[in-house]
C-alpha cells in the first residue's frame, strides 16, 4: 500500500532531494507518494509543520533547533534525521557596495578575509555617518544568519552594532537590493543568481568559503510524526539517499535544472538552477560563469549524515547571537534534534556508508583521510572554517568563552 507523506518547502536548489525523490520514481520504489506545499517564507513553513498542514518540510537546520527550545515561540520538539545539504549559499552585494569594496570587475570569489576587511572599513564609515550598512538573512534562525555573523565578526566586524541585519525572505531578495532596502545578503540559489541576472547585485563570496563543510538545510518533523509514521520515514531517508546519487551524477544535470525550475517547484530560470548544480555561477551581469568547486554539497562524504556536533555548532551560534547564558540541559535537546540513530536504522544493509561515530571535531579535516564506518568506505575532505579555527563539542564551554 503506497503511503502519502505531505513536503513543505520554499523554492530554493536546496529542496532538490524530495523533489527529484518523487519525480524520478526514488521514492515510488520505496511506497511512497509524495505532495508538496510551496511556501515564501521559512515562518509559513514551520507554521505549516506545526500545525499539521505538513507531515515533513525542508528546514533550516537552525529552526529546527530553535523551534524545539522554545526560541520565539512556545517549544514544541522537532526531529532531524536526514541532512538535505551542505552550503549552497552565497554573499550577495548591492553593485553600489561591491563597487566601493572593489572598484573594477572581478570574475573570482573574494578573498574572506581580505573582503572583510575592506567592508569593515566601509562599515564603520557609515555606521560613523549615520548610514549603516544593512543586510539580509533568510531568517534570525538560519545557517545564513550564522555564517554571515560568524565571518563578519572574524572579521572585525560587530553585527547589530556596526552593521545592520535584517530578515528577507528568500523569493524577495533581488526585490530588496533592487529598491535599496539591504546593501547585501546571504541567501540560497537561485536567489543570488536572480539578483545578478536582474542587475541589482554581484556574489562576492560562497557560504562555503566561511565553512567549508557547513550544515544547511535538514529534513524536519515533529516528534509525533516520527514516533507514528517511522516506517515511512525511513523509507523516505532511502529514497532520499538515492535521489542524492541521482543530483551529483553531471550526466543529469541539465534535465534535473529543467525539472527544478517547474512552476510548481523553483518557477526560475532553469539556467541558473543549472549553475548552482554544476557549481558554476555568474557572479556579475554578464560576466562568465565561474567554478567554484562543492559550491552545492548533497551526496558525497556522509554529506546527508545528521551530526551531532553539526547541531551542538549550531547552538553555540545561537548562545552567542541571541546572547543566552549557555545552559547544559538546552545544549542536550539542541544536540537531540539531529538524529543520527534514525539515519542508521534506515540505511544499515544498503549500499550506503554509516559513520562510526555519531559527532566529530568540526573544521579540523585539513585534507583527504579516511573515517571509521559502521557500514561502507568513507572519505572525509576539508571542512575549515575560514578563520582556521575548530570547533570540539567535547568542549562547548570553552568554545563559547573564546567567541565572546
Amino acid at each position: 500500500m503506497t503511503q502519502q507523506l505531505k513536503v513543505g518547502f520554499l523554492p530554493l536548489v536546496d529542496a532538490c532531494l524530495p523533489i527529484i525523490a518523487q519525480e524520478r520514481g526514488f521514492a515510488e520504489q520505496e511506497g511512497l507518494d509524495l505532495h508538496f506545499v510551496r511556501d515564501v517564507s521559512w515562518a509559513t513553513v514551520l507554521d505549516r509543520l506545526l500545525y499539521g498542514h505538513s507531515d515533513v518540510a525542508h528546514m533550516l537546520a537552525p529552526l529546527a533547533i530553535a523551534t524545539t527550545l522554545g526560541r520565539g515561540r512556545p517549544a514544541q520538539p522537532l526531529v532531524a534525521p536526514f541532512v538535505l545539504g551542505l552550503n549552497g549559499n552565497a554573499v550577495t552585494l548591492s553593485n553600489v557596495l561591491a563597487d566601493t569594496l572593489m572598484p573594477g570587475e572581478t570574475d573570482s570569489l573574494c578573498d574572506p578575509r581580505e573582503l572583510g576587511a575592506r567592508l569593515r572599513e566601509e562599515a564603520l564609515a557609515r555606521r560613523d555617518a549615520g548610514r549603516p550598512i544593512r543586510l539580509g538573512v533568510v531568517h534570525r534562525y538560519s545557517s545564513h544568519n550564522y555564517m554571515l555573523r560568524y565571518w563578519l565578526a572574524g572579521c572585525g566586524i560587530r553585527p547589530d552594532e556596526d552593521v545592520e541585519i535584517v530578515t528577507v525572505a528568500p523569493p524577495f531578495t533581488a526585490d530588496a537590493l533592487a529598491s535599496g532596502e539591504i546593501d547585501g545578503s546571504c541567501v540560497g540559489e537561485p536567489w543570488n543568481s536572480v539578483a545578478v541576472d536582474r542587475g541589482v547585485g554581484r556574489i562576492v563570496l560562497a557560504t562555503a568559503q566561511i565553512w567549508r563543510r557547513g550544515v544547511e538545510k535538514v529534513l524536519a518533523m515533529r516528534q509525533p510524526v516520527l514516533d507514528e509514521r517511522r516506517d515511512a520515514v525511513e523509507k523516505l531517508i532511502r529514497a532520499l539517499r538515492h535521489a542524492g546519487e541521482h543530483f551529483v551524477d553531471p550526466a543529469n544535470w541539465e534535465a534535473n535544472a529543467e525539472l527544478l525550475a517547474r512552476p510548481e517547484y523553483l518557477a526560475s530560470d532553469p539556467r541558473l538552477v543549472l549553475g548552482a548544480i554544476s557549481d558554476r555561477l555568474v557572479l556579475r551581469q554578464d560576466g562568465p560563469a565561474v567554478h567554484y568547486s562543492d559550491f552545492m554539497f548533497q551526496h558525497r562524504e556522509a554529506a546527508n549524515f545528521p551530526w551531532i556536533s553539526q547541531a551542538q555548532w549550531l547552538y553555540t551560534q545561537m548562545v552567542r547571537w541571541d546572547r543566552m547564558e549557555y545552559d547544559p540541559a538546552d545544549a542536550a535537546r539542541a544536540a537531540a534534534v539531529f538524529r543520527p540513530d534514525i539515519y542508521r536504522s534506515a540505511l544499515r544493509g544498503a549500499d550506503s556508508p554509516l559513520p562510526g561515530a555519531s559527532s566529530k571535531v568540526e573544521g579540523a579535516v585539513k585534507g583527504m583521510i579516511g573515517a571509521s564506518t559502521e557500514q561502507g568506505h568513507l572519505v572525509m575532505e576539508l571542512d575549515a572554517f575560514f578563520d582556521g579555527k575548530t570547533f570540539d563539542p567535547e568542549q562547548l564551554e570553552e568554545y563559547l568563552a573564546s567567541q565572546s
